[in-house]
């Protein structure tokens, strides 16, 4: 055989090898629910997605930095009720967002202004599912996280009822029901840890973990796991019977900076919700917070794993291909 037809044919098989390779990896992305979902998914029919999307955050978050921390727990939420479909963000009664643990969310209007201008670009091309998705990444970048690439082509669902909130994780639950609520979505327990390390940037309510600071369980006195020199900053931010809806930094010293200095405040019982707090006094939840203490070198690897917990939680039940609809308004059905 002459020496250019053998090089012919071992250039094939690589070709072959690359492709299959190519294919094994794009089939192991999609595991877990993704199930079509791809980076560059608009690459072609409205290529601009990003760019508008970010810039949307962007002018919503230097207006007003409360907006980052919303973003992100709106996708969140979204994806723990129903898949990631933005079933969310639809308006009526009895609705997903009417629900008490959606109440206190905020950023609806960013996305409904990225879907104005995305239907102005692309008319009945981006799915709200997909905005939101993207509005969350870009919050963490904008606060100082390190960025991930999304993988798109959500589709907006058609169901959107308040009573189905019940299974969200909720500030006051045990290590148990807080694993058990996300093994139920496919995540695990570092996926739980990381995922809530997302607290280091926003705020909570008085209302949502006051009740540590006075007479918790009926002991009168406060939540032992309170660090005692933090105890009097908490009681002067939410005295009792005060205001129930002031806003106090769930990361003490990093409300609106994205790092892992949360998991510090952990360690050193200075976790403001309950559920928080917990992950720091639970041996299977500990070893998590463990790894993410430290300088530099831990930041990173908070902000590596955080992103990749991220997109594992943006594939729960995604609808995909004929499934769900393109809304033409994020607040309601077509």
């Amino acid at each position: 055989m002459e020496v250019s037809s053998i090089s012919k044919m071992v250039a094939l098989m690589v070709l072959l090898l690359a492709s299959f390779t190519t294919l094994s990896l794009g089939q192991a992305s999609n595991r877990g629910g993704g199930r079509g979902t791809r980076v560059g998914f608009y690459r072609s029919t409205c290529p601009r997605v990003e760019s508008i999307v970010q810039s949307a955050v962007q002018s919503a978050v230097q207006a007003n930095p409360t907006i980052a921390p919303g973003l992100l727990r709106m996708f969140f939420h979204d994806c723990f009720v129903n898949g990631c479909d933005a079933s969310i963000l639809i308006d009526g009664t009895s609705t997903e967002k009417t629900a008490a643990p959606n109440s206190l969310l905020r950023g609806f209007e960013v996305i409904d202004a990225a879907k104005s201008q995305l239907e102005t670009a692309c008319p009945g091309v981006v799915s709200c599912a997909d905005i939101v998705a993207l509005a969350a990444r870009d919050s963490v970048v904008l606060t100082g996280g390190r960025s991930w690439q999304v993988p798109l082509g959500r589709r907006d669902g058609l169901v959107s009822q308040a009573s189905d909130t019940a299974n969200l994780p909720a500030f006051n639950d045990p290590i148990n029901v807080q694993i058990s609520k996300f093994a139920d979505k496919g995540l695990n327990t570092q996926d739980l840890v990381t995922l809530v390390g997302g607290h280091t940037i926003g705020t909570a309510a008085c209302a949502l973990f006051s009740y540590r600071l006075y007479n918790f369980n009926n002991t009168n006195g406060p939540d032992p796991n309170i660090n005692q020199a933090f105890l009097p900053q908490l009681r002067a931010l939410c005295p009792n019977g005060g205001d129930a809806l002031r806003r106090v930094p769930l990361d003490t010293g990093s409300v609106n900076s994205f790092g892992n200095s949360f998991y510090e405040n952990l360690r050193n019982g200075r976790g403001v919700i309950e559920s928080d707090a917990k992950l720091w006094s639970d041996r299977r939840t500990q070893r998590y917070v463990q790894r993410f203490l430290g300088g530099r070198g831990q930041a990173s690897r908070f902000n590596a794993e955080f992103g990749r917990a991220m997109l594992k939680m943006g594939n729960i039940e995604v609808k995909t291909g004929s499934q769900g609809e393109i809304r033409r308004v994020c607040t309601a059905i077509n």
